[in-house]
């Protein structure tokens, strides 16, 4: 089974002049209870279908499945996707143990909110935390990107 373990920071600081690339990204959901949301991406000129299971009692690990489908499928998709999308920047920022940083710029009614994420091979895995990176969210639901469409950031 596919398992994803990543942590999540708010963002205080600037990163922008570290990032090696960025992509921007829009995303709806077909289906956004937490025990499985299903998720259509336009991520640039690609198309990706992504399910994911409900998180560990961390919210750091959970199941991920995920592929590549048509650019003109994706959109398809996102047209019968629940109310609300998800806009936003990602920007790839390396760490120094050859991790990465992919850190959210969002737009639209979640204007304001930035937030990095890491991907680690394990929960305990250790990584060296860049002066940008603020308070951890790993596991608090309202940073999920599922939730951010039903109770976007200007509302909080």
């Amino acid at each position: 089974m596919a398992q994803e373990i990543e942590k999540k920071f708010l963002v205080t600081g600037d990163f922008k002049s570290l990032s090696t690339k960025e992509t921007r990204i829009t995303q709806g959901y077909l289906s956004s209870i937490p025990e499985r949301t299903v998720r259509a991406r336009l991520k640039g000129k690609k198309g990706f279908l992504t399910i994911k299971g409900i998180g560990n009692s961390t919210g750091a690990s959970r199941y991920e499945w995920e592929r590549e489908i048509p650019v003109n499928e994706a959109k398809e998709l996102l047209d019968i996707c629940e109310k609300g999308v998800i806009d936003k920047t990602r920007f790839i920022i390396p760490e120094k143990s050859g991790l990465k940083f992919e850190v959210d710029e969002f737009y639209g009614d979640n204007e304001g909110l930035t937030v990095a994420e890491i991907e680690l091979p394990s929960e305990d895995h250790p990584f060296e935390k860049p002066s940008w990176l603020g308070e951890e969210v790993t596991g608090d639901p309202r940073y999920y990107n599922s939730m951010l469409m039903k109770n976007p950031f200007k509302d909080w």
